[in-house]
């Protein structure tokens, strides 16, 4: 299951947008700092229309959709990576996550209290992105000290994960992202173990009035400006017209939506760009007992797109049947694809691409 972690600073909108976004989820959104305490996590499915119509041409008595899971900790404030407001102990909740939410203010307000007195996007994303360098920077300096004694005694792995972990430092030290240190993959699976927050690929959700998420504004565009420096994403959200959202039935939400001059909601805009950041892939599989999608990562072969469904599955791989939606969908039916030479048999080198509808035959 995809894993995003929501951070920024205190009554920026996380919780509020936690709470929207995962509507049985028990977080407390209120005015003050620090309401959130212990880390909230909840689960959403990822909305894919496309399941509803695959569950009507294959008879699908259910649908599974693929699904995401949140974890949102207390706003982080100055000092965090040093132990303010407990941040040491909320950081590390969130090292294991796949990607990053980082939620920044882009809206004034009398009534909402700015721990730091002011709306400015650019000072605190650099507060946030700052104490998310300090910590890892501090794994770094320990996992150098551990590594040295192997690098000195000749170990060719050790000297290769000394530079890559003495080149990531530089960036850490200056306040950077690892990520902005343009690491390969061979780097980056040198250091992989630690898990470093700067270098997980990095949403920034603009939290703007309910007037402004159609159009954005000044602050908007500061984050957009920042973002593109690192390679990052950036969605406009309201968690003001999101925490509106959960209480209306789902025939009025979409009528809602256009009213502000926007097609969809935050989480399926934070779903998209965390697809998009990540290199992710959706495949189907379709039957009478259940119409299912499968998330797998971009340059997957079918064996291996096979493998996540049962890695057994991946072992004893011989072939998959395959079509693509659309193909699907125009004929109505496997039995209609196939008549007319849409359903390709492929082997093990097939690259598997989004919305294939796919059967797998093993040997076991």
């Amino acid at each position: 299951m995809l894993k995003a972690g929501i951070v920024g600073l205190p009554n920026v909108g996380k919780s509020t947008l936690f709470n929207a976004l995962v509507a049985n989820a028990k977080a407390e959104a209120a005015n003050f700092p620090f309401c959130t305490i212990e880390p909230n996590v909840g689960t959403v499915t990822v909305p894919d229309e496309r399941l509803d119509t695959l569950a009507k041409i294959g008879g699908s008595a259910q649908i599974i959709p693929t699904r995401v899971e949140f974890v949102d900790i207390a706003g982080l404030v100055k000092g965090a990576s040093k132990g303010e407001g407990l941040g040491n102990q909320f950081l590390a909740n969130i090292r294991t996550c796949d990607a990053i939410a980082h939620v920044v203010r882009c809206f004034d307000s009398e009534d909402i209290h700015h721990v730091e007195g002011s709306t400015d996007p650019a000072r605190d994303i650099e507060i946030i992105n700052l104490e998310l360098a300090l910590s890892d920077l501090a794994q770094i300096e320990r996992r150098i000290d551990r590594t040295r004694k192997g690098a000195r005694s000749g170990d060719s792995d050790a000297k290769f994960e000394l530079a890559t972990l003495e080149k990531v430092a530089e960036f850490l030290n200056e306040g950077k992202p690892a990520r902005r240190a343009n690491l390969n993959a061979e780097e980056k699976e040198a250091i992989a173990v630690l898990q470093l927050l700067t270098l997980k690929p990095t949403i920034y959700a603009a939290n703007v009035s309910e007037s402004e998420l159609a159009t954005g504004n000044k602050y908007v565009e500061e984050v957009r400006a920042i973002a593109k420096t690192e390679n990052a994403e950036v969605i406009i959200i309201s968690a003001q017209v999101e925490s509106e959202l959960v209480d209306l039935p789902e025939a009025d939400r979409k009528d809602f939506l256009e009213s502000l001059g926007v097609t969809e909601g935050g989480l399926k805009s934070l779903i998209r760009a965390t697809y998009h950041l990540l290199g992710l892939r959706t495949y189907f599989t379709v039957g009478p007992k259940e119409a299912r999608a499968w998330t797998i990562n971009a340059g997957m072969t079918a064996p291996q797109a096979a493998g996540v469904i049962h890695s057994d599955f991946e072992k004893a791989f011989i072939r998959a049947e395959t079509v693509a939606f659309p193909d699907l969908v125009a004929n109505g039916s496997m039995k209609a694809a196939k008549e007319k030479g849409l359903v390709r048999s492929e082997g093990k080198e097939y690259i598997v691409q989004e919305g294939d509808v796919m059967l797998f035959l093993t040997s076991a």
